[in-house]
């Protein structure tokens, strides 16, 4: 396993492959199965909740996520379901370093297919926080970020921390992010 370099939208070289549509997985080998470790392995390193392998400059649909004990690897997901249900939310993003977004909007509970590392079928139901997760990282592999999502530019707050690490939250509106 090895730690992988987490790309952002302002990186000249990789930037563009989180603005595009990852390419369906139709190998399921080491090499797949050495990407999906070193995902769980940067994604906890960051730290973060969730991983999409167009972060890691790989443009694959894959997804790793993991939230209160409930854990996924997703190959070429599909979500068959979305509740009608939706909730606002604040997000942030391993490739948006700096902001969050917030009154994202997100369906409540989502019922995802998709296949592990190994090819075999996998059918996630994931609601609230865990949906969430599942709904971000799913729309990184189709070239979607969070702040495609704002409703309100005054949405997208700066993150930075006082002298004891906690986070203070600006507003970030004025600001250019892509």
């Amino acid at each position: 396993m090895a730690i992988r370099k987490i790309i952002t939208l302002d990186d000249r070289r990789h930037g563009h492959i989180l603005r595009e549509k990852a390419k369906k997985v139709t190998r399921y080998d080491a090499f797949l199965e050495k990407l999906v470790a070193d995902m769980w392995e940067t994604m906890r390193d960051a730290p973060g909740v969730g991983l999409a392998a167009p972060q890691v400059a790989i443009p694959l649909r894959v997804l790793v996520a993991e939230y209160e004990g409930q854990k996924a690897v997703l190959v070429n997901p599909e979500i068959l379901k979305k509740s009608e249900e939706e909730e606002r939310g604040e997000e942030g993003c391993l490739s948006i370093p700096g902001y969050i977004g917030e009154n994202i909007r997100r369906a409540l509970k989502i019922v995802v297919k998709g296949r592990n590392e190994k090819g075999e079928p996998v059918k996630v139901t994931a609601e609230g926080w865990y949906a969430r997760i599942l709904q971000h990282e799913i729309d990184h592999l189709d070239g979607i970020l969070y702040i495609d999502r704002l409703d309100n530019p005054k949405d997208l707050k700066e993150v930075s921390e006082d002298e004891e690490g906690e986070p203070l939250v600006s507003s970030a509106a004025s600001q250019t992010t892509a």
